[in-house]
């Protein structure tokens, strides 16, 4: 799945900040953040964001998925 997600100044400047932090590409840091939201919503909430996702297909490998994250 390719989408560009148009940023605002100010989330691109964040994410910038973020990524020259990490000392990774902008691309690579949003990825992670993604990834540490999705643990965290997982960690707080098991199976929320599963109760609202319209995309059955991706469960093997998404991870908000609590299986996902028990390995």
């Amino acid at each position: 799945m390719a989408y560009t997600p148009r940023l605002s100044l100010r989330g691109s400047a964040t994410l910038r900040r973020l990524a020259w932090f990490v000392e990774l590409p902008m691309t690579k840091t949003l990825e992670m953040v993604m990834e540490l939201i999705a643990i965290q919503t997982t960690n707080a909430k098991s199976g929320a964001v599963c109760a609202s996702c319209r995309d059955a297909t991706k469960c093997a490998s998404c991870g908000f998925n609590p299986r996902q994250r028990q390995r």
